[in-house]
């Protein structure tokens, strides 16, 4: 037995999933159980639901083999519950650390039969809202319980299941159950209140009720938006039944109701214009049948307008006057957006004066045709030839030959590409003619803000790695890491997105948090991967060779990552005590992170036992030339391990990074071989002969399976053969 018993369906939510569960076993109390219900969804939310049971055995997964909904999957969750209490947490929402251990202490002391707690609005661009709770209660609820009788005001509180804990026998002794269908949290939780001898209220903060940007049906247009007719049909076809004893509910229930309907409505994500008028005929239809024969409060104001209007059934005077409200609230956001602009018109006016010929050619070009066979790649804000574009590129020219081809650089990094490649220079007239005619556009980062998402282009979103830190929005939760950053302007570099390639499940389920937009997942691999896994002993020992490394050398690369909230700061390294302990034969290759390619210095020749790689063009063959791989949070770990070979995670800031910068998985459990806290660690586990042990081969393996799926030589044949050549298989 179990106190709570956390009811969690998923469909969908592969990139909420984790943290979801994660704020649920990392609380500070463990008398719970956690039933994870895969609603048959086509993504990865029933891998995770099983992995996460294999780790704790507070997890019981439940897989249905067809979609029911989310109703009917709580339904079958609460059957399978053996908690005192049930709390129904969607997947894509998250507790509050440490708020557990008050709510069982009040489930305790209090004994409720529905227990409501507060939530925040949790929007995606990081700013939260408060919920109703303070409007409600004005003063602080005690503890005490009370009947809805009693306080009719808890009616107010937002209707949902994730909100509340309601006792498991107090909803079976009722006969209490979801229905099919959306809206499904009406039809049980005013029924629940209703039959509730104690309610109890927790004013503390316990959900983070999250506001997706795409993929909740709240911001989903259709006539499913229907469905929440009927759910409000089941509520006082419950109270007919139950007669008397709620019927001196029935006012404040139905102007609930009303309130629900006008804020669906109102909701332009919600009712397409064309349903509209029969969306409200039918709410003036229930208006109708529903009301209480006593009557029932109106509200004041314009909304009480509102509800006089659904009365007498006005549609057009109702419309009317949305759309007179509309278009002075759009005008006032003119005019709030027009005096902001005002200084930074003034401050950047020497900047435009320089910009205004090239951006005005670029316009003209847009007026152009886009060149049907043009594809322009470009990698890390134009450094070079590089990364998945540059593996994508070749193998368009190889199976796409009809394709013409051109990279972006800077000035000062033209000499760094290989013989034949067409390009054109950052900044100048070519770039941006290839920008505004091309049909293609990949990149492994955003092309700048003036770029438009044309009609018929395709932009490639290919990133540059697996993601350990976190990325995209979800560094908006940890401003340290994300100084400078605009993340209005990320939203609408990520809207061009037609294609976003990712190498495992587990970055497509972070990508889909990180960069919520309606592009298409390509889950086939890292195309610059595709050289490591096909290459020949040849090859190592050609890189090798272009390195001044002798075949029989022990090679170390060290490649740590950027800390952008640490600038100037690098982990405590010493490759000369380092190669001391590799012995005679030892090799150390240092490779700083691209951001600092502007601060590189020649190193001197490659003879010396130490050498610094960080000019080195493709990493590739660094890899390829190493024996071990040491890194700390790099994505480096990832695309090492299709080599399966030893890496060795040197991670002496972890605490501080993992706080400060945030991460998407706890890295020092899941390693992909031996971890090593501080430098002297580090050379104990080469010394100890630990980079190479059995557990460290059992944590690569894992780590591969779970990482480097997808690596098996074909990834940029597949993106071409998807993207340019049109194949869906």
């Amino acid at each position: 037995m179990a106190l709570i018993s956390f009811v969690v369906p998923a469909f969908k939510v592969q990139g909420y999933l984790r943290e979801c569960l994660d704020s649920i076993l990392e609380q500070p109390f463990g008398d719970f159980e956690v039933i994870g219900v895969d609603d048959a969804s086509p993504d990865g939310s029933g891998e995770i639901l099983t992995e996460y049971a294999a780790r704790d055995a507070r997890v019981r997964p439940v897989r249905l083999t067809e979609n029911v909904g989310l109703g009917p999957a709580r339904n079958i969750g609460l059957d399978r519950a053996v908690g005192d209490y049930v709390w129904f947490v969607d997947g894509d929402d998250w507790l509050v650390p440490g708020c557990l251990p008050h709510v069982a202490d009040r489930l305790r002391d209090t004994t409720p039969d529905v227990l409501i707690v507060d939530h925040v609005r949790a929007h995606w661009n990081n700013v939260g809202t408060r919920s109703a709770m303070r409007d409600v209660f004005p003063a602080p609820p005690d503890p005490a319980t009370f009947t809805l009788w009693e306080r009719p005001d808890a009616l107010r509180l937002l209707h949902t299941a994730w909100n509340r804990v309601v006792r498991r026998e107090f909803l079976l002794v009722n006969g209490l159950r979801f229905e099919s269908g959306w809206y499904e949290d009406v039809s049980f939780t005013y029924p629940a209140l209703m039959a509730a001898e104690r309610i109890g209220v927790l004013d503390r903060v316990c959900l983070n009720y999250r506001q997706r940007r795409t993929g909740a049906i709240t911001r989903t247009r259709g006539d499913r938006h229907f469905e929440v007719f009927p759910q409000w049909h089941r509520v006082f076809a419950m109270m007919d039944r139950w007669g008397p004893a709620v019927a001196g509910l029935r006012p404040a229930v139905f102007e609930r109701m009303i309130w629900h309907y006008l804020t669906v409505l109102g909701n332009g994500d919600r009712i397409a214009p064309e349903l509209r008028a029969s969306f409200f005929a039918q709410m003036h239809a229930d208006y109708v049948r529903f009301r209480p024969p006593e009557g029932c409060p109106v509200p004041p104001g314009a909304e009480g307008l509102k509800h006089r209007l659904v009365a007498a059934g006005r549609w057009r005077t109702f419309s009317a006057l949305r759309e007179a409200h509309q278009a002075r609230e759009v005008a006032r956001r003119a005019a709030r957006t027009a005096r902001r602009r005002v200084v930074p018109a003034a401050r950047g006016a020497a900047r435009r004066v320089r910009n205004t010929a090239l951006r005005e050619y670029y316009r003209a070009e847009l007026r152009r045709p886009i060149d049907p066979t043009l594809a322009v790649y470009a990698a890390y804000w134009y450094r070079g030839y590089s990364c998945n574009p540059a593996a994508i590129y070749e193998a368009a020219r190889r199976l796409a030959p009809e394709i013409r081809g051109v990279w972006i650089v800077r000035r000062d990094r033209v000499d760094t590409l290989p013989p034949g490649v067409e390009y054109v220079v950052a900044g100048t007239r070519e770039y941006h003619r290839v920008l505004a005619r091309a049909h293609w556009l990949i990149n492994n980062v955003n092309f700048p803000d003036f770029v438009r998402k044309r009609p018929g282009s395709v932009h490639v979103q290919t990133h540059h790695g697996t993601p350990v830190k976190v990325m995209g929005l979800d560094q908006q939760r940890y401003p340290v890491g994300a100084m400078g950053m605009n993340f209005a302007d990320l939203l609408r570099r990520m809207d061009r997105w037609d294609y976003s390639i990712s190498s495992n499940r587990f970055s497509t389920q972070m990508w889909e948090r990180a960069y919520p937009a309606d592009y298409t997942t390509l889950e086939v691999g890292y195309p610059r991967n595709d050289r490591l896994v096909r290459a020949t002993v040849e090859d190592c020992l050609r890189a090798r060779a272009g390195l001044g490394i002798g075949p029989d050398e022990h090679v170390v690369l060290y490649a740590p990552t950027h800390r952008e909230h640490l600038p100037g700061w690098w982990p405590p390294f010493d490759p000369d005590r380092l190669r001391d302990v590799l012995g005679p034969h030892g090799r150390v290759l240092m490779r700083s992170h691209y951001f600092h390619d502007r601060d590189r210095r020649p190193r001197g020749p490659a003879a010396g036992a130490v050498l610094d790689v960080s000019e080195y063009e493709r990493v590739e063959d660094l890899y390829l030339a190493a024996d071990v791989l040491v890194t700390d949070y790099s994505s480096a770990m990832f695309d090492y391990a299709v080599l399966d070979r030893p890496i060795v995670v040197y991670a002496p800031d972890w605490d501080a990074y993992r706080v400060a910068r945030g991460v998407y998985f706890d890295l020092l459990a899941e390693p992909p071989g031996a971890v090593a806290r501080d430098f002297p660690g580090l050379l104990e586990v080469f010394r100890s002969g630990a980079v190479r042990d059995e557990a460290a081969k059992r944590a690569r393996a894992t780590f591969r399976e779970r990482f480097c799926a997808h690596d098996d030589g074909h990834a940029a044949e597949r993106v071409v053969r998807r993207v340019f050549l049109g194949d869906p298989g």
